[in-house]
């Protein structure tokens, strides 16, 4: 632990959905002085996320959906264009990402590859994010996907040429963080 964070106080903010803190932290800085700050983080728990992609097609498989939060913050139709996600829920992160995979896109992968963890907004966010590839064929669909009933999920699996969907960051068709971050690997690792 960090010995120039001392923990005051935390509340609880709010606990509905996931959890939201308040905490009141003394910080000691590089002058030896102390302040006492306050800080409120989300605690949605640690996720996973995958991307897909085809050697032969040189395609990849990305999923839209409503994102509540885009909406409110300017994007018209609150869809948005991303790599297959989830939450770990008590799961590792690779038995996570071949749940979620087969959830929502309906591909059942057997190799995966970790490329990164990354905090994706951690001035208010605690999750880290678990960011995988994997090959997929087309006889590894064993499913419509689409996502959880339960879960409230209304996902549509989309199959993209690679090079589409790079020109999709560009022209501001593709704007989440992972995804971005995932479909840039595979063009920096010359994969498609």
């Amino acid at each position: 632990m960090n010995s120039n964070i001392n923990i005051l106080k935390t509340e609880i903010l709010s606990n509905n959905w996931y959890t939201l803190k308040k905490v009141t932290y003394e910080y000691r800085k590089k002058d030896g002085s102390t302040q006492v700050q306050q800080r409120e983080a989300y605690d949605r728990g640690n996720g996973a996320a995958i991307l897909l992609y085809n050697l032969q097609q040189k395609t990849v498989i990305l999923t839209q959906q409503f994102r509540l939060p885009t909406y409110i913050n300017g994007n018209e139709t609150g869809m948005l264009i991303e790599v297959c996600a989830g939450l770990l829920d008590k799961d590792n992160p690779e038995d996570c990402i071949r749940r979620e995979t087969e959830e929502e896109t309906g591909y059942q992968v057997t190799e995966i590859k970790k490329v990164y963890e990354a905090y994706m907004s951690p001035g208010s966010v605690t999750e880290i994010l678990y960011l995988f590839i994997a090959a997929y064929e087309p006889q590894m669909k064993i499913a419509e996907g689409g996502g959880v009933e339960h879960e409230q999920e209304n996902i549509e699996v989309l199959e993209l040429p690679f090079e589409k969907a790079i020109r999709m960051i560009e022209t501001g068709e593709i704007k989440d963080a992972k995804t971005i971050m995932l479909l840039q690997y595979l063009q920096l690792k010359n994969i498609l």
